[in-house]
């Protein structure tokens, strides 16, 4: 834990006095909302009897508290109300009446069926700011579709251009729709309450994860389709060279990139290849030829061990780094050096939280202790609003 993250209290961070209803499962919800709860805000985390499905897909120290859920839910307090009868309607819409933040994941006619759509939640608390977690916006033909990660992987062009790297059709390796619709739903109710901190208005904000995605993967994938009349396909031809893979060395791999005109000359000069020529020195010509350089990088690489590449690249500043499995994070040693662990006592014991990678310097975040137990604050939070449990 850093020294900041140990001396604030605990209500401390950007958010703090902040409430959230959340009524989001599975990850891309819950962890647009585990970050408010790291930055102080009180998430109420709203669940069905059965609870949220995630508490049960991962290993974990007691049932329903699978590692995933645990974290992605940390430091929030569980409430079960049963939203199809009017006692969990009626609290739930107490709960809205002191609430900044309503956040779901539901479909839109899902959620309008219980009675709280934005106009119904808007009746009770004008002020709120309303985010839907939706697949795709409501507008489209496909609203209606049901969204899983792997599904957007494919709906947006990710799988594809894995096809275009690899040779075959695949996912990456991570919920990467989820998170990134995560994050974009965060700022997204961030900007919302900042609009609210100057003009006192709430409003309802949409975020959908294929529009998020489509987003996200065009950035550098729009390329010449940017242009009318376009000027070229929707890829950026660098990232998707065959090529482009982390270099076999004699005893391993590394990651390195000998790309720009600076990096190129000092790679050549210390290592003095013999297929160099002096056309290759124009960054045009690596561009437009680049996974014929990155086979040519790739047979050179092959004649070194990893720590001898590891030791000239840093020494000439040319980006690299090992091949390291996610298991090694957890002993990285610039991770313990930031701190970047926090270690929280929970019910079940010890739990080594990745910690929160913002740092602030009057209002830090920190993880705010463990993964609630299903229901567990039901009580406290319904006594809080003068209701029995």
């Amino acid at each position: 834990m850093t020294e900041a993250a140990a001396a604030a209290p605990s209500n401390s961070g950007p958010l703090s006095g902040i409430r959230v209803i959340d009524l989001t499962a599975m990850v891309f919800g819950p962890y647009a909302t585990q970050i408010m709860a790291d930055m102080g805000a009180d998430v109420i985390k709203i669940e069905p009897p059965g609870g949220d499905n995630t508490r049960y897909i991962s290993a974990g120290p007691a049932p329903g508290l699978g590692g995933v859920f645990v974290n992605v839910n940390r430091g929030k307090r569980s409430v079960i109300l049963d939203l199809r009868g009017e006692p969990g309607r009626a609290a739930l819409r107490k709960l809205i009446a002191g609430a900044d933040v309503f956040i779901h994941s539901m479909r839109g006619k899902a959620i309008a069926r219980l009675g709280f759509d934005y106009a119904a939640v808007r009746a009770i608390n004008p002020a709120i700011i309303y985010t839907n977690c939706y697949g795709y916006g409501r507008t489209g033909p496909d609203a209606d579709k049901p969204a899983y990660d792997d599904t957007i992987q494919a709906e947006c062009g990710l799988a594809y251009l894995q096809h275009m790297l690899t040779g075959t059709p695949a996912f990456v390796a991570t919920i990467i729709a989820d998170k990134v619709a995560g994050l974009t739903a965060l700022y997204a109710t961030m900007m919302a309450l900042f609009h609210r901190q100057r003009t006192g208005e709430g409003q309802e904000v949409e975020v959908a994860m294929f529009e998020t995605m489509a987003s996200f993967m065009l950035v550098e994938h729009a390329s010449g389709m940017l242009f009318e009349p376009a000027l070229g396909p929707a890829h950026y031809h660098r990232v998707v060279a065959p090529g482009r893979k982390p270099y076999a060395t004699r005893d391993g791999y590394v990651a390195a990139l000998v790309y720009n005109d600076k990096h190129w000359q000092a790679f050549v000069g210390a290592v003095a290849p013999d297929w160099a020529t002096a056309e290759m020195d124009a960054l045009a010509y690596r561009a437009a030829h680049i996974d014929r350089v990155y086979g040519l990088l790739a047979g050179t690489f092959a004649m070194r061990t990893t720590q001898e590449w590891l030791d000239l690249l840093e020494e000439l500043h040319i980006p690299a780094a090992p091949l390291r499995s996610t298991d090694e994070l957890f002993d990285n040693a610039h991770l313990k050096a930031v701190g970047f662990f926090e270690e929280v006592e929970t019910q079940q014991g010890k739990v080594r939280f990745p910690g929160v990678p913002t740092w602030f310097s009057v209002s830090p975040g920190h993880v705010r202790g463990g993964a609630p137990l299903l229901g567990q604050h039901t009580d406290e939070v319904l006594a809080e609003l003068g209701l029995e449990g």
